[in-house]
């Protein structure tokens, strides 16, 4: 689905809407308010509290388009850029490459390997700092971790983590991390294993606390480790969008003790909806909070999340709805 088909009327009170401009250019709206920044945990890095992910640059229509929304989401004040080497067959990380020269090095840069062993996650690294055209990450993270099993190959002899160990002691990247959005308790899991992980990534959003809650379980343990933490699924891949205007979802997300949430954009109108979005927020309090989670019930569940494990076994995926909204 895509994330949402109409702009800047989706963003409500908090900002006034304006004509979405062409993707081949950067001409836009001049902003001044700046993105506000938080430090990303004992990593000590000021990151933006949005980031731009680049898992939908397949949907942008062409390299062209998707390099001129990450450059206009770098002139907006966004430093933090998120992909992944699965993204896009890799093709994501050529465009970030070729899209981040001459500010490379003013920006917060991470990628993603879903490999499970040492020596495949070492050829995949290779691999992407080749397509990103440089020689560090700032954060490289094991990726989209959905079992036990996985956890288990991970945390083997040979198994994926010593790659990011000796990558981090080498220098090829500052820090290191992991990322999932199936289970919590595989989160759990893999923060019990290893006491080092400098980050984390899960979906956090307005219905998460209602089934297999991350914001719950992991969340709290997180924050008692210090870890950088990073949100997605801001929209549940836009189906909250049929409940919830756009300025809801973000300022939800950005009310949580995190650091960063990652926005996947496909139209630099989308990019700019939630960048005034971030310029305005004010953080909600916690009965503001529970009342917008309340609003989710009826959506709640394996339906809307179909990223998460299914412990509804009455209901099937199949089953899951049409929703308006983009």
């Amino acid at each position: 689905m895509k994330r949402r088909t109409v702009l800047g009327g989706l963003v409500g009170a908090t900002a006034a809407s304006v004509s979405t401009p062409n993707l081949n250019t950067s001409a836009a709206p001049t902003v001044a308010a700046e993105i506000p920044k938080r430090t990303f945990g004992k990593t000590g890095v000021k990151l933006s509290v949005i980031g731009l992910a680049s898992g939908r640059f397949h949907l942008t229509g062409s390299d062209e388009n998707a390099i001129a929304l990450t450059r206009r989401a770098y002139e907006l004040g966004i430093n933090y850029f998120d992909t992944a080497h699965s993204y896009w067959r890799g093709h994501s990380e050529e465009v970030y490459g070729q899209a981040m020269k001459g500010f490379r090095k003013q920006i917060f840069l991470t990628t993603k390997s879903n490999k499970r062993s040492r020596k495949e996650a070492e050829e995949e690294l290779h691999a992407s700092l080749k397509a990103l055209q440089t020689d560090y990450l700032d954060l490289w993270q094991v990726h989209e971790v959905a079992r036990l099993d996985e956890v288990e190959k991970i945390f083997a002899p040979g198994g994926a983590l010593e790659a990011f160990v000796a990558a981090k002691k080498a220098g090829k990247c500052r820090f290191i991390g992991f990322t999932g959005h199936t289970d919590p308790e595989v989160h759990l899991a893999l923060l019990k294993g290893f006491a080092e992980w400098d980050t984390i990534l899960m979906p956090l959003h307005i219905a998460d606390p209602l089934y297999l809650s991350f914001e719950k379980q992991v969340l709290p343990v997180a924050i008692a480790r210090g870890m950088g933490i990073q949100g997605m699924k801001n929209f549940g891949n836009a189906k909250l969008l049929q409940q919830f205007s756009v300025a809801e979802c973000l300022n939800y997300v950005l009310s949580l003790p995190i650091h960063c949430t990652a926005i996947g954009c496909t139209t630099i109108g989308q990019l700019e909806d939630d960048v005034r979005v971030a310029q305005s927020f004010k953080p909600l309090n916690q009965e503001q909070m529970a009342a917008l989670t309340k609003r989710a019930e009826r959506l709640k569940g394996p339906l809307l999340e179909d990223w998460k494990k299914n412990i509804e076994p009455k209901i099937s995926l199949l089953d899951r709805p049409r929703y308006d909204g983009g």
